[in-house]
C-alpha cells in the first residue's frame, strides 16, 4: 500500500464530510482518517445540486429524529464553526397538501410528527385559504404546515463548514476516484484509486451517494442504490407570493423561494427514471407538461411566468424502500453504509456522520438507534419504506 489510515471514506461531500468532521472531534478517536473525492469542485454533486431543504414531515420516527438533529445543528452552527459562520437557514416551512385520498396518510404522519415533537399544524381548506390567501384549495382536504424548524439553507456554505473543520482536526482530504477495493474475507483491507494509487485501511465508510450502488459492488456486496436524475427549473412570477412556504402539491410538483425567484421541481413519470449514469441534461418537458400546468391550477397567479434557467442533479435512491442505509455490514463488519437517503440526505447528514462516528468508535450508534435502517433488511428483501418522499 502507498498509504494506510485508520478509516477511509470514499465520497467528500456532504456524508463524508460529516462523518470526517464527527470522527475528528470524537475525543475517543486518535486514528487517521482520508476522505476520497474524485471531484473536489462538486460541481455535479448531489449535494451541491439539491434543493438544499430540511423537514420533519416524515412517516417514520427515525427519519424526524434524524432531521430534529439536523435543525439543532443548523442552528448551532455559529457555535460549531464560529460567529461569521452563515448558513442562509430560512425557517419558511413546508406546506404538504392532500386530496381527500391522501387525507389519511397526511394525518397519520401528522400524529407520528407531533409525537416526535416536531411543529407541524395540521389545516382544513379554511385555513389554508386564510393563511395562503394566493393557494387554490377547491380540491385540497387539507395541508401540514411547519410552523417551525422547517425550510431551507445553502449546501455549499454548510459543505465547506464540515469540510474545512475535519481538514483542521486532522483529517485528510484524497483527490482521486476509488476503481477497486480489496476484500480479504470477512474485511475490506484497502481500496485502489484510479492513478494507481492503493490505500490501506482498518475500516472503510461508502458515502458515494449516487455511486454507492458501485462502490458496495467493488467488495461484492449488493446494494440497490441508483442516481436519479432530478431537475430543478428557477422560474420568476410577476405577481408577489407572499410567504410562499416550500410547497409540496398532491400532482408530485414541490415550489420554493430563491431569493427574488421561486425553484420548483417535479419526479418524472415511474416508467421513465433509468439510472442516471453521468447524465445531466434537463428535461424541459417535465416544466411543460406537468410542473406548469398543475403549478397554474394550484396557485393561479404562477399562471404568468418567467423560467429564468435550470440545472439536473442526481438524486440518490434506494429501490427498496426510499429509505437510508446505515451502519455496518453484518458479514463484512468494517465495511460502514451511510447511503441511500432518496431526497433527504442532505438535512439528515449531520444524524449520519455522527452515527456512523459513534459506530467506529463505540461499536454502536449511542445517539439515536437506528437498527431500523441497517443492511440487514436489503439482504433480506424486507422493505421499510418512508411514505413522505419528495
Amino acid at each position: 500500500m502507498d498509504e494506510t489510515f485508520d478509516v477511509l471514506i470514499v465520497g467528500g461531500a456532504i456524508m463524508g464530510a460529516a462523518t470526517a468532521y464527527f470522527l475528528t472531534s470524537d475525543p475517543g478517536f486518535t486514528g487517521r482518517v482520508a476522505v476520497i473525492e474524485r471531484d473536489p469542485s462538486f460541481t455535479y454533486s448531489s449535494t451541491t445540486l439539491s434543493a438544499a431543504s430540511l423537514r420533519q414531515q416524515f412517516s417514520i420516527p427515525e427519519n424526524i429524529r434524524m432531521s430534529l438533529f439536523g435543525l439543532e445543528f443548523l442552528r448551532s452552527a455559529k457555535e460549531r464553526f464560529g460567529p461569521d459562520t452563515d448558513l442562509a437557514f430560512h425557517e419558511g416551512g413546508y406546506l404538504i397538501l392532500a386530496s381527500a385520498a391522501g387525507l389519511p396518510i397526511l394525518q397519520a404522519n401528522h400524529r407520528t410528527q407531533m409525537t416526535e415533537g416536531a411543529d407541524i399544524a395540521l389545516l382544513d381548506p379554511a385555513a389554508l385559504k386564510a393563511a395562503f390567501p394566493w393557494l387554490n384549495v377547491d380540491d385540497l382536504a387539507a395541508g401540514a404546515f411547519g410552523r417551525s424548524g422547517e425550510g431551507w439553507f445553502d449546501a455549499h456554505a454548510l459543505l465547506a463548514c464540515l469540510r474545512g473543520a475535519a481538514k483542521a482536526q486532522g483529517a485528510h482530504f484524497i483527490t482521486g476516484e476509488v476503481v477497486g477495493l480489496t476484500r480479504e474475507g470477512a474485511r475490506i483491507t484497502g481500496a485502489t484509486l484510479a492513478d494507481g494509487r492503493r490505500l490501506g485501511c482498518g475500516a472503510l465508510v461508502n458515502a458515494a451517494g449516487p455511486r454507492a450502488g458501485r462502490v458496495a459492488a467493488m467488495a461484492g456486496i449488493p446494494l440497490p442504490v441508483e442516481g436519479k436524475k432530478r431537475c430543478v427549473f428557477v422560474v420568476h412570477c410577476r405577481t408577489p407570493i407572499e410567504k410562499l412556504p416550500l410547497l409540496v402539491d398532491p400532482s408530485g410538483f414541490y415550489i420554493r423561494p430563491e431569493g427574488a425567484y421561486q425553484i420548483c421541481g417535479a419526479p418524472p413519470a415511474e416508467d421513465n427514471d433509468p439510472d442516471a449514469d453521468g447524465d445531466f441534461e434537463v428535461d424541459w418537458s417535465i416544466f411543460e407538461e406537468s410542473i406548469w400546468p398543475n403549478l397554474a391550477h394550484r396557485i393561479p397567479a404562477m399562471e404568468e411566468l418567467k423560467v429564468v434557467r435550470a440545472w439536473a442533479g442526481h438524486y440518490e435512491m434506494n429501490l427498496l424502500d426510499h429509505n437510508a442505509v446505515i451502519g455496518p455490514h453484518p458479514e463484512v463488519g468494517n465495511f460502514y453504509f451511510m447511503n441511500g437517503f432518496s431526497g433527504h440526505g442532505l438535512q439528515q447528514a449531520p444524524a449520519a456522520g455522527r452515527a456512523i462516528a459513534e459506530w467506529l468508535v463505540q461499536g454502536r450508534s449511542v445517539s439515536l438507534d437506528l437498527d431500523v435502517f441497517s443492511y440487514e433488511r436489503i439482504a433480506a428483501g424486507r422493505p421499510h419504506a418512508e411514505l413522505n418522499i419528495i
